[in-house]
């Protein structure tokens, strides 16, 4: 039978800057979402990458003294390998200065112009640079723009505008039609009551101001707006045109999830919906608007001077402990916080003490009492009944939690087994049953156990911590992926060493005051 796709993107990361660790979030998440339908048997195609064209990066390229190419380039080979570093599995790496992609989004601006769904007028309004977004006055917030709070400037200029407001009642039943089109629900509630219910204004997408942007096939004035290039890609790179698109399109179409942060949920879930309306295309399947993660209460920024970035989080504490921080401490739909002193924090907690001590101890007493070798005698007590439970209905517990993208929740089930293991330790004390030679097949059933709870556990948390999974399989010998309890298996396990090291949280915060000074 063949496998069920899974098309998941993120937001292409806009190439003005260094990503910092709150960016670096929806990667990671992203990951995860693709590393665990692939281990379910989808065939899964991740796209990520970068979105190049605009006003502020026209900006930041003059103010280095480069052209808008050459910063482009510069970051994007950044963020690519901040991407990296987080080892994420993405198929694809996009950028929005690819030739391919600046064509056939010059073709989809044409065809929508000339079915009429274009038109050109004259603009007058607010304009924020850095959210490259119009405003109106009623929108602002306290004056500023509603996105970022910065300042707007009043703006004239001729430009093309799409016809959002022609499709909005069908966006509108749709929304109302498919439930989970829009996820969590306080995201589309937020959609609906704040900018459909309202009434939409036809949007803007096209510049002359400046002109680092895909030109406009027919009036070479203008430059296609950042949204219509950007939210594009979703599309592009995937083969389609429009003629229709290729196989791979066909194939891949509708994408089944795509990520975004919650500042962008907008551009999403009504200005492409509509865009892929407009183009005769069936809509992604769902939109998932993710929570920021914050520095204390605050969002990072280089003006507050509060931002950490993920290759310098990866270089001090690893990147299965960052990828675990950032995926676990996030919640479904609220905002997260990130600070050193919480990272060291939950690396002691949860991964040095609840994951790296079970392994450690396991793997040791296998050694100490068995050379190593452990095989299943079924010298059952009813102290095993719940551990057995347990390992057989994990990875129901853990799909039941991915179905819904609560990744957090997810971890937690496994590490709710982690945790029945170290206190399944301390009840059947295995140093007890050694001294007593008419205890050792009790005593090789115990180990038996653990070592097919930690296989299991490692395969479930290959998605999160796919180096540590390595690690564990490594050390316990055996690579099974059944994901229940088997009775069959002889483990031959490994010298064992620290998954994660403790750290010494008084004396790390005292060297990194330093290196900041």
């Amino acid at each position: 039978m063949e496998n069920k796709k899974f098309y998941i993107t993120t937001a292409i990361a806009y190439a003005s800057s260094k990503p910092h660790i709150g960016n670096t979030y929806e990667i990671v998440l992203a990951d995860s979402i693709a590393r665990y339908k692939r281990s379910k048997g989808y065939d899964v195609y991740f796209q990520t990458g970068t979105d190049e064209h605009g006003e502020k990066i026209q900006l930041k390229a003059n103010e280095a003294g480069l052209s808008p190419q050459e910063h482009v380039d510069n970051i994007s080979r950044e963020i690519k390998k901040i991407w990296d570093v987080m080892n994420t599995s993405y198929d694809k790496f996009v950028r929005t200065t690819e030739l391919h992609h600046k064509e056939v989004v010059g073709r989809i601006f044409e065809y929508l112009y000339q079915k009429g769904d274009i038109y050109l007028d004259n603009y007058m309004g607010l304009y924020c640079t850095p959210c490259e977004s119009f405003w109106t006055e009623s929108q602002l917030v306290n004056g500023k723009c509603p996105d970022c709070g910065r300042e707007v400037t009043t703006r004239s200029e001729e430009a093309y505008f799409f016809k959002l407001s022609k499709y909005q009642e069908e966006l509108v039943q749709y929304i109302e039609s498919h439930p989970d089109f829009i996820q969590p629900v306080s995201r589309k509630n937020e959609m609906v009551n704040n900018f459909l219910k309202p009434g939409l204004q036809d949007l803007c997408v096209s510049r002359t101001s400046f002109d680092w942007g895909i030109c406009v096939p027919f009036n070479d004035k203008h430059v296609v707006y950042v949204w219509l290039d950007a939210l594009s890609n979703y599309i592009t790179n995937i083969g389609y045109d429009i003629n229709g698109g290729d196989e791979n399109f066909k194939k891949w179409w509708p994408a089944d999830l795509h990520l975004v942060g919650k500042d962008i949920i907008r551009f999403h879930t009504i200005y492409w919906p509509i865009i892929l309306m407009a183009l005769d295309l069936p809509l992604p399947k769902q939109i998932f608007g993710h929570p920021w993660l914050l520095y204390g209460n605050d969002k990072m920024s280089k003006s507050k001077g509060n931002i950490m970035y993920a290759d310098d989080l990866v270089e001090m504490f690893g990147v299965d402990a960052v990828r675990y921080y950032v995926l676990h401490e996030i919640p479904f739909q609220n905002d997260g916080t990130i600070s050193y002193e919480l990272v060291m924090e939950r690396i002691n907690s949860d991964l040095a003490n609840i994951l790296g001590n079970l392994v450690n101890r396991t793997i040791s007493m296998a050694n100490k009492y068995f050379d190593g070798k452990i095989e299943y005698r079924e010298t059952l007590e009813s102290i095993d009944e719940n551990l057995l439970e347990s390992i057989n209905s994990l990875e129901s517990k853990v799909k039941s939690k991915m179905d819904h993208l609560e990744i957090g929740l997810a971890i937690d089930e496994i590490f709710d087994l982690l945790r029945k293991c170290n206190k399944y330790i301390d009840e059947t004390m295995p140093w007890v049953l050694a001294k007593d030679e008419t205890k050792k097949s009790r005593l090789e059933t115990v180990l038996y156990h653990l070592l097919e709870a930690l296989r299991v556990c490692a395969w479930e948390l290959s998605p999160f911590l796919p180096e540590t999974t390595e690690s564990i399989l490594n050390q316990i010998g055996l690579e099974d992926k059944e994901s229940s309890f088997v009775h069959g298996h002889i483990y031959i396990v490994n010298d064992p060493y620290p998954l994660f090291q403790r750290i010494d949280i008084p004396k790390k915060l005292e060297e990194l005051n330093k290196s900041e000074l």
